[in-house]
């Protein structure tokens, strides 16, 4: 069987089981044993160690090397949009067209990272330890995902006798076209809370909080973050809802909205929800601080190797684990961005046959590179 052919076997068995985030229990215990079984049939599993970390799945292979590659993908997927026509637990295939929920987010760069590290342990050819991550909880930034893996790898490199040391770089799996994001935008989002006193809206009384929070949307509107110049591009702000009112004649004494903020990497997250907040009335909570920008300096072995296969690379607009890694990283994966949390998901087969390719071309360039 070829093993483009092996990697869309475990992609069935992952589009098979529902997998929201939360609740990736039997698709983590189903990939698990499809690695464990695949390990034995390339004679590779005594190269190997598989475990798991809650529902993330860890495999790694050491060769006794210095520095240590994470190479990671998501096993969760969003909830099936209402707009399907195929049925999205069920994997279609329609000519070179595989279609079901989760095939092209993430489950395209899955299947393709597992062939690749697969292929680098059997040649025994590599001047890095390999680390490939199946993590959980990603489309929610759950606890018990990436945040989970981070928090046991660093607790094992504080031991003398770790077992697998924490990651130099990474290379982090998502649909992005095969093209490489090296730096990828952060993400706030603040809830706003403007207060009013009610009355009767026949009544010149009272304080309406629409108000207020129309005069605090405009302030955050026209913000300007004004320093320069920024790898990843201008601080980008976006009220995207508002809700207020109980009824047509009252005055309503309270208003929220909500603020999407892709910040840059020249402010701190607390930072720009405390240059907004002195500038509101309101308040403005953020919902988490967590989602930092990542960005891989220029002349870093990730980016030397992405150069030297001619890959385009680019600034990612949206978030993923890479944002939960303290360490340089590049972004890329089969499939298109464009595709994800749509109705009636899919991936071709000759994306996934260029994913397996490009994951191995990246770690034979990096060997090269360390000569």
């Amino acid at each position: 069987m070829k093993q483009v052919d092996k990697a869309i076997e475990l992609l069935k068995t992952m589009v098979e089981i529902p997998s929201p985030s939360f609740q990736e229990e039997r698709v983590s215990c189903a990939v698990y044993n499809w690695i464990e079984s695949y390990l034995k049939e390339r004679n590779i599993e005594q190269k190997t160690a598989l475990k798991k970390v809650n529902n993330n799945i860890l495999l790694y292979a050491p060769f006794n090397r210095e520095k240590s590659l994470m190479m990671c993908a998501h096993l969760d997927t969003v909830a099936p949009s209402a707009n399907y026509t195929y049925q999205p637990y069920t994997l279609t295939v329609e000519g070179n067209k595989l279609i079901g929920l989760g095939t092209n987010d993430d489950g395209a760069s899955v299947i393709s990272m597992v062939m690749a590290f697969c292929n680098t342990v059997e040649k025994n050819e590599s001047k890095v330890n390999l680390l490939l991550v199946l993590s959980t909880e990603e489309e929610k930034s759950g606890q018990n995902g990436m945040y989970s893996v981070i928090s046991f790898l660093k607790e094992q490199n504080n031991q003398s006798t770790q077992q697998i040391p924490y990651p130099d770089f990474a290379i982090v799996g998502e649909p992005t076209s095969l093209k490489a994001a090296v730096a990828e935008r952060g993400l706030i989002v603040l809830d706003g809370t403007a207060l009013g006193k009610s009355c009767h809206a026949a009544q010149d009384c009272g304080t309406n909080a629409i108000y207020v929070a129309l005069e605090d949307i405009e302030k955050i509107k026209n913000f300007k973050f004004d320093r320069t110049p920024s790898q990843v591009g201008e601080v980008h702000v976006a009220v995207t809802q508002i809700n207020a009112g109980t009824a047509h004649n009252v005055v309503p004494d309270k208003c929220t909205f909500v603020v999407d903020i892709r910040p840059n990497e020249l402010y701190d997250n607390q930072e720009i929800v405390d240059m907004l907040q002195k500038e509101v009335k309101s308040t403005l909570t953020p919902r988490t601080l967590y989602h930092k920008v990542s960005a891989t300096p220029k002349d870093h072995i990730l980016i030397k190797a992405v150069n030297k296969l001619g890959i385009e690379s680019y600034i990612s607009p949206t978030t993923s684990d890479w944002t939960r890694l303290s360490i340089p990283a590049i972004k890329i994966g089969p499939g298109e961005s464009a595709r994800s949390h749509k109705a009636d998901e899919y991936i071709f087969k000759e994306e996934i046959e260029k994913g397996i390719e490009t994951y191995i071309s990246i770690i034979e360039t990096i060997n090269k590179l360390i000569g």
